[in-house]
Order: structure tokens, then sequence, then C-alpha cells
């Protein structure tokens, strides 16, 4: 059993960041029930490939519908969070907002995950998740000197900015409720979480040892030693080489002699020439060389790689014929796990509604309130 066993989780279905938060909770162990729209709603492919909706049951309720939202009540009178991703106000006026839910169940942690935040300027407005990194700051950090910002996926506002930071909040929530007998809200707004993520680099800045600067500064490509280079066969390694004892050893490996990597003017040099010498070899010859060094080299491999450290540790597995990640951290005692592969919309409705103790499931399955997907 995982270390959320016990814990219940209503998740009225979204896109993006909220989904993947609830995919953690799943993997943790809590039992999460998806609220999905009859039909579904905006969706990357086929039901069976969202792997953001894995781990977890999906019931289809129309919350136009009072009696649907009467049975949303209900499951919330049992659960111990919530979670919604619908723009602020949405969830109120369908009558499912914190003030309606906190007086079925004082004890819910209630979890709102939002791009802008719940309240400012910005709280009403359209945005993605380049929107909310640019407004942070965070985007303009990433890329090369005399370039443009580099767009990293959605990677770091929607899932770094938005899931982990929600998933933080509503465990700290929970924890908090376990003793004060008392929920309350959780705010997890993109824009913080992806403004909160560069404190390290804003320190840095104070301190005068990063520049505004793109590309000039030790960990975004301005230090040679800090980089990616191509090899003869058109991949990349990855270059690591912060501490002088790793440098030394990415020198001695490459068999080249070096300019002192201490003085700045010396950087374009030895930038040319680490981009020369990678080029040399393919990019198999150059992680057999570097594998299992103290050098800090690395293949940057495609998505889902075979490397045998990740094969050795199961970092990616196979489930219904599709490759993905197993889920993440680890536990010595309360293993984490992937009990349900992704859900078509209302899949588990009659099952899963009556399990969780709701009264007169056939009854809303006829009114159209419910529906059961084929």
């Amino acid at each position: 059993m995982g270390p959320l066993d016990g814990v219940k989780v209503v998740e009225l279905a979204g896109i993006g960041p909220a989904p993947f938060a609830c995919m953690l909770l799943a993997e943790l162990g809590a039992d999460v029930l998806r609220i999905d729209r009859p039909g579904g709603g905006l969706a990357m492919g086929p039901p069976e490939l969202e792997l953001v909706n894995r781990g977890r049951r999906s019931v289809a309720l129309d919350l136009k519908n009072p009696q649907a939202v009467a049975t949303v009540l209900e499951l919330v009178a049992s659960a111990d969070v919530l979670v919604e991703g619908f723009r602020p106000g949405v969830a109120e006026r369908l009558g499912l907002g914190p003030d309606a839910c906190h007086e079925v169940n004082p004890k819910l942690v209630y979890g709102r995950m939002t791009g802008w935040g719940q309240d400012g300027p910005l709280a009403q407005s359209a945005g993605h998740d380049i929107d909310y990194l640019a407004l942070s700051g965070a985007l303009h950090v990433i890329g090369r000197a005399g370039g443009p910002p580099q767009v990293p996926a959605n990677l770091l506002g929607d899932f770094a900015g938005g899931s982990l930071y929600l998933v933080v909040g509503v465990l700290a929530a929970l924890f908090e409720a376990r003793g004060s007998g008392r929920g309350q809200v959780v705010d997890a707004a993109i824009v913080d979480g992806s403004a909160h993520l560069t404190t390290m680099l804003l320190g840095a800045l104070a301190g005068g040892s990063w520049k505004q600067e793109r590309g000039a500064n030790l960990l975004d490509t301005g230090a040679p030693f800090y980089d990616v280079y191509e090899t003869a066969d058109g991949e990349y390694m990855a270059v690591g080489a912060l501490e002088p004892r790793f440098y030394d050893e990415l020198i001695r490996l490459l068999g080249i002699d070096a300019p002192d990597r201490y003085d700045v003017a010396n950087w374009p040099a030895l930038h040319k020439l680490l981009t020369e010498t990678f080029a040399q070899r393919t990019q198999a010859e150059w992680t057999e060389l570097f594998d299992g060094t103290d050098a800090c080299v690395s293949p940057v491999l495609r998505m889902a790689g075979d490397h045998p450290h990740l094969v050795a540790r199961g970092t990616f597995v196979d489930r219904d014929g599709v490759r993905q990640p197993a889920p993440a951290p680890r536990f010595s005692r309360t293993p984490t796990h992937l009990d349900h592969p992704p859900a078509r919309p209302g899949q588990h409705t009659r099952e899963a509604l009556a399990e969780w103790g709701v009264t007169a499931v056939d009854d809303l399955l006829a009114s159209g309130a419910a529906v059961q997907a084929d």
C-alpha cells in the first residue's frame, strides 16, 4: 500500500497541471476519483494514451445538472481532498466552491490549480505555461547569449511550477487538518511556483554572481564546461563538469590541452575547443568513454531512453503496450504503484459511485446526470 493509502481525493477533471498532480497523489496510494464531463474534454490523444490520467478511475457527471452537483457534494462529504483547475469563480458558479464543499466537510483540503492565481489583475485572463513562465522571469533565464528565450516545453511551468507545488500544498494542508480538524484552500498558481523556482538565481543575482543576460552565467551555457556539444553523428553530449576535479577528469579523458578555465577571457577558446573535440566521435563512442567516470558527461537521449542505468532502475515501464515513466519518488516500505491505466471518461461511473457510497446510482444514470461509458 502506498504512503497515502486511505486518503480519498475528488478530482474535477481539467488539463495539464491538475491531472498531473492527481496522478502523483494516486501513485502515492490515494484513492483518486476523477470527475469527467460526459464525452471528456480537451485531450492530447485517445484516452488510453492520456498518461497523466493514469492511476485512477473515471466517473462522468454533467455538472450543469443539479443532481450531478449534489452527487459531487456527496462524494466530497467522505473525501479528504478536492482538486480543481478551473478559472477563478467557475467552481463557485457550479455550486462546488470551497464554501459549499466545506459546508458538507469542514476537514476538506480544497486544492485549486490556476496559472495566475485566485486573485490579482490577471486572475480572470487566459494564459498558458509559456505566459506564466514569461511573467515570473523563469523564461528569461533560459537561452544562449545573443539569442531569444528558449521554451522548455511545458515541463518547467505546468508541472514543476504548477503540479508539484499543488501536491506539496495539498499534503501540507492535509497534515495540518489531521491535527486541527479544519480544512483549508490551497491556492497553487503556476506564476507563483515558477517565480519560486528562481530563488537560488535571484540570490546569486543579488550577490553579483549571476547576470540578467542569457548565456553569460555558470549554468546557462555561458560556461563551456556546462553545456551540450554535438557529436559526429548529429547527436549530443551534456557536460556538467563544474567542480575542478570533475573538470580535470573531463580534460584528461578528452585528451586535450585546455586553457585556464578560471580566466573568463579563455571561455570562448575553450568552448571552441570542446565543440571541435566532441565533433570527432559519435555519441555512442563518447558514452562508452565517459560512462562510470566522474567527468559529469552524459548522452542527451531521446524520451523514454534505454540507457543501462535507466533499465537497471526500472525508470521506464511498459504498461498496456505504452512506454511510460515509472512512479517517483520511491519508498522503502510503502511502494508506489500503477493500479489503473488511463480510463475512458465515465468508464467506472457505476462501480466507483457505488463504492464511494453514492445512493441511487441507477437513478442518476437514468436522468443523464451521470453517464456510464461503453
